[in-house]
């Protein structure tokens, strides 16, 4: 896992490019404090800060060189070995024990088509010298970020924002459309968009080729319909637990310790089960966050449970202190590169400074199953809405009555319920995100709020297949990997997610829906997949909590109230008197718009610092 910048640009003397190419790396030391590595051919400069995970000699340092192709890599692919031996046969030979030196040689086996090989998560900037061509790919879901700034001969590329500000084609004008989405909805991305103009960022499953002062973008990979339901319960649960083994098996090949996050929901403890069934004596860490205030999220019992049932794990707990959101908050806010639209990476940097406390550099994370196994209650609404569609009433009543039983509805809960897979019954995915941009906080930004900056195209016959799909590319997801990707580098730690393995997904999308949504239980095949590792009261689990923090109403009622003295002479793209109103209610202790709240005040930091 590393840091990597680069560029191509006629226009920059090979007595400057250097002292440029450093200043890039600089900026993102962190990302890579083990080794940093620069190469520079005609125009063309490479460079890369390393945190080393697999093959730890110099010899794994990068640039790395195969032939007449460099490379410049942040990532992991994880079947790296499977490769290697298949290369070997081929008649390929290999000066190193690292992964990226299988990509070198896949690339010149395969091409481009390399990466369809590759299970892992990455971004690269391979330069060809035959061809002259620049050629970087991003992995399926977008978990290793690649940003990149194109302006006619010469191209620019980083693993986050910092990275390319020193670059000379960057520019300060700020992207309104990405401003209104990150405030209205939370969304951090949105396919190449970033919160600058001038910033792009290279789409999830996509390669990027320069050639020629000319891009090229193209796709490689996605998920698609398909008119064959794996619909044997048995037979499905038994196929889902062999490739979720599968992928932990590959994401624990590393030649550093790995430890694990846990935070007492069905993911981690899932992950952490799997991990002790392999290496049940093997010590391993885990790490938690808690508050336990009034009216705080405490998931200790929980996470309690899994350390008790497996006697080789070494427990960490953090619990953060009033202080900490005021000597840290500066911090946070330069690494997450971002006006922060939640405060729940905060929660995750403070883990984070205490996981690389205890010198760890590589852990397991949960992240990703909820988007594509219907975590999520608005994945429940989607799927009723499909049951009436089909007129497939047991189903839905099953669905109804257990949201009941289980989570204890209210009949004003119930009705909710009902009400909103009626609508999600009568209105396609852009309807209805169009319909919550609009309307779910007051639309505080001065545009036409029929100048809609996203577009969401239904691809699957089912409206719950197709909510899923726009989590894992579009809504959440995104925004997720970004937030996970800055707080765990600012740290210089890996975090690996092997829900996110391609071959899991690819297969949860042939099921029936009803092995992911089931009488009211969400993520349904996971739960009976891994049944036998979790504790009773973790596999019986019917509430979703998330990454619960105070963020939006006690930090910012309290150490961080500063924040809400706002200079809207830099955002004059707001209605004023609108966020005034709201900021007014809120001081007085209205939380209904909370989200939003918090939402303005960071985007006021973030352009009073760092825009």
């Amino acid at each position: 896992m590393c840091g990597i910048a680069g560029f191509i640009d006629p226009r920059i003397s090979a007595q400057d490019a250097p002292a440029l190419l450093e200043r890039m790396l600089s900026s993102i030391a962190h990302r890579g404090p083990d080794a940093r590595g620069t190469y520079f051919h005609e125009s063309m400069a490479l460079g890369q800060n390393r945190l080393s995970i697999i093959d730890l000699s110099a010899d794994g340092n990068q640039p790395m060189h195969y032939f007449n192709a460099s490379i410049v890599y942040n990532g992991e692919i994880y079947n790296y070995k499977e490769l290697r031996a298949t290369l070997i046969q081929k008649g390929y030979r290999f000066k190193t024990a690292s992964d990226t030196e299988v990509i070198l040689a896949s690339y010149r086996e395969y091409g481009r088509a390399c990466v369809t090989k590759f299970i892992g998560m990455w971004s690269f900037a391979l330069y060809d010298e035959l061809s002259g061509e620049l050629f970087c790919s991003r992995d399926r879901f977008g978990i290793k970020p690649f940003y990149y700034i194109s302006d006619g001969d010469r191209f620019y590329f980083g693993s986050e924002y910092k990275a390319l500000r020193p670059s000379p084609c960057f520019s300060n004008d700020i992207n309104i459309d990405q401003i209104s989405r990150g405030l209205q909805l939370g969304w951090v991305c949105y396919e190449d968009e970033t919160y600058f103009n001038c910033l792009k960022s290279l789409p999830a499953a996509s390669n990027l080729i320069y050639s020629k002062g000319k891009i090229s973008i193209e796709k490689y990979w996605d998920l698609n319909p398909t008119t064959t339901l794996a619909s044997n319960p048995e037979e499905c649960i038994h196929e889902f637990r062999q490739l979720l083994e599968s992928s932990v098996d590959l994401h624990l090949r590393s030649d550093v310790e790995i430890a694990i996050c846990l935070s007492g929901g069905i993911d981690s403890s899932s992950l952490t089960g799997l991990i002790k069934q392999k290496y049940p004596t093997l010590p391993h860490k885990t790490f938690s966050i808690y508050y336990d205030g009034p009216g705080e999220v405490d998931e200790r019992p929980f996470i309690q449970e899994v350390n008790d049932k497996y006697a080789s794990l070494q427990p960490f707990y953090y619990k953060p202190e009033e202080g900490d959101i005021l000597e840290l908050f500066h911090d946070i806010m330069h690494q997450v590169d971002v006006p922060a639209t939640g405060s729940s990476n905060f929660s995750h940097y403070y883990l984070l400074k205490k996981i690389k406390e205890k010198q760890v550099k590589v852990v397991v994370d949960g992240q990703g199953a909820d988007e594509y196994l219907g975590g999520y209650m608005h994945s429940m609404y989607r799927m009723n809405a499909d049951l009436m569609k089909h007129f497939r009433l047991k189903s839905l009543f099953g669905n109804l009555a257990g949201n009941v039983s289980r989570q204890n509805q209210s009949l004003g809960e119930f009705v909710s319920t009902l009400g909103k897979s009626g609508l999600s019954l009568f209105m396609n995915e852009m309807r209805l995100y169009t319909f919550e941009y609009k309307n779910y906080f007051p639309f505080v930004v001065q545009r036409d709020k029929q100048n809609i900056p996203f577009n969401l195209n239904s691809r699957f016959n089912e409206g719950l297949d197709n909510f899923l799909y726009q989590l894992i590319f579009t809504s959440s997801l995104p925004t997720i990997l970004h937030y996970v990707d800055r707080m765990t580098m600012a740290h210089s730690v890996e975090s690996r997610v092997p829900f996110l393995d391609h071959r899991l997904v690819e297969y949860a999308f042939t099921l029936n829906s009803n092995l992911k949504i089931r009488n009211g239980v969400t993520k349904y095949i996971l739960r009976e997949s891994v049944k036998d590792l979790l504790p009773d009261d973790i596999y019986n689990r019917r509430d979703k909590k998330g990454f619960v923090t105070p963020g939006e109403q006690k930090w910012l009622r309290g150490p961080l109230k500063h924040l809400l003295k706002m200079d809207y002479k830099k955002m004059d793209f707001l209605n004023v008197a609108l966020v005034k109103q709201e900021v007014e209610k809120y001081e007085k202790g209205d939380n209904r718009n909370s989200k939003l709240i918090w939402r303005l005040a960071m985007l006021n930091y973030w352009m009073s610092n760092f825009q």
